[in-house]
């Protein structure tokens, strides 16, 4: 018997049958593919028996290729069955049958009614979303009160343990990317006042811009893709593990003990961030103010005490704890929604990060129109 896939057609008692002989294997997969070809380009007319007495190997390759054919006979009009099936070959037709039958698409469905339904979804979904995240606010500030109350709850190891995490060790990159964007800000104001003559009006600009939205703004977006997407996988970790399950077990509030001190961390450790965000992008603007403009330090230094004030500095600082406070929320209220799956909690991982950057966004445009509104 030939271990290659073959077949044969003769007739018996019960019409037309189809003898499939070798091994109809991944091991011989272009031969399996080139016979089935020729199979399925087979003619005729009456019920057809399949016999799968004589084959040496079966595997998935050849019962999905089989089932097609079958298929294609049967939507022909004619009645295709099986015999000499071992029960292990027989059980593997008819998995891969359900698993490969087609996928009927209803027809006629109104494309504009589609659209609507799925606008319609969305806005509920971002609705329940809302509410789910008033709710854990709602949970974070009663958590909070009960510590304001009882002080000797406050975890400060682990509050120290994630400063250390989101502020000390996030100093070096925050460092970095204020310095080259505080550099290309310099540059480029040069660039374009140098046309009219007022490049030192450049520090102005690097000064202004940097105190009061590009350092805190750069720095949030900065904190919320490191920290805030780190926040999101150790709690949806936890969860799938169901850890957090075991402390309320255990009778303790995982808020309190996961949430709470992460939270705590963030709200201090952004402001700090930002004021060595600040820093090191006015280094970065002064540094090429002197390589592009010939500004010396000193004069950098003057400008710079001239353009800003005390209330310049603080319109940046002052939104830092409320982004902080955003995005700790966000983050962790992403990480508890994990549900089970490694999925989950990657899409729950990047949810958490978009979404923190959005309301880092939009908090720091609230602050804009106060600040505007009040003429800080």
């Amino acid at each position: 018997m030939a271990e290659r896939p073959g077949f044969t057609f003769s007739t018996g008692p019960s019409g037309r049958l189809l003898l499939l002989e070798g091994a109809w294997s991944s091991a011989y997969a272009d031969d399996v593919e080139r016979t089935a070809d020729l199979l399925q380009k087979t003619s005729g007319t009456g019920p057809l028996v399949i016999d799968l007495s004589r084959l040496l190997s079966f595997d998935t390759l050849g019962a999905l290729l089989i089932n097609q054919a079958i298929r294609d006979w049967q939507s022909a009009g004619r009645i295709v069955s099986v015999q000499g099936a071992s029960d292990a070959d027989r059980v593997l037709l008819h998995e891969v049958r359900l698993v490969s039958a087609p996928v009927i698409i209803a027809s006629g469905e109104n494309k504009a009614v589609g659209l609507i339904a799925d606008i319609g979804e969305s806005v509920v979904l971002a609705g329940r979303d809302f509410m789910g995240s008033t709710s854990f606010l709602g949970q974070v500030i009663a958590a909070f009160g009960k510590l304001i109350r009882s002080p000797y709850r406050i975890r400060f190891t682990s509050i120290v343990a994630q400063i250390e995490h989101v502020a000390f060790r996030g100093v070096p990159i925050i460092m970095l990317i204020s310095f080259l964007v505080g550099a290309i800000v310099a540059q480029q104001g040069i660039f374009q006042l140098n046309r009219f003559g007022a490049s030192t009006f450049a520090v102005n600009l690097i000064g202004i811009l940097v105190l009061r939205e590009l350092g805190v703004l750069l720095t949030s977006i900065m904190v919320a893709g490191r920290s805030g997407s780190a926040f999101t996988a150790e709690l949806g970790s936890m969860t799938m593990r169901e850890e957090v399950d075991a402390l309320r077990v255990m009778g303790l509030d995982p808020i309190e003990i996961l949430v709470l001190p992460r939270v705590i961390a963030l709200v201090v450790g952004l402001p700090l961030l930002t004021f060595i965000s600040d820093i090191s992008a006015l280094f970065g603007g002064g540094v090429v103010s002197w390589l592009y403009a010939g500004i010396s330090s000193d004069v950098y230094l003057e400008r710079l005490k001239d353009a800003i004030a005390l209330q310049t500095i603080f319109a940046g600082l002052i939104k830092a704890p409320f982004m902080a406070l955003v995005i700790a929320l966000v983050a962790c209220g992403d990480g508890l929604s994990v549900r089970g799956s490694a999925e989950s909690l990657g899409r729950q991982v990047t949810d958490a990060v978009v979404k923190s950057i959005f309301m880092v966004i939009v908090v720091d445009g609230i602050f804009a129109m106060f600040f505007a509104a009040i003429r800080f």
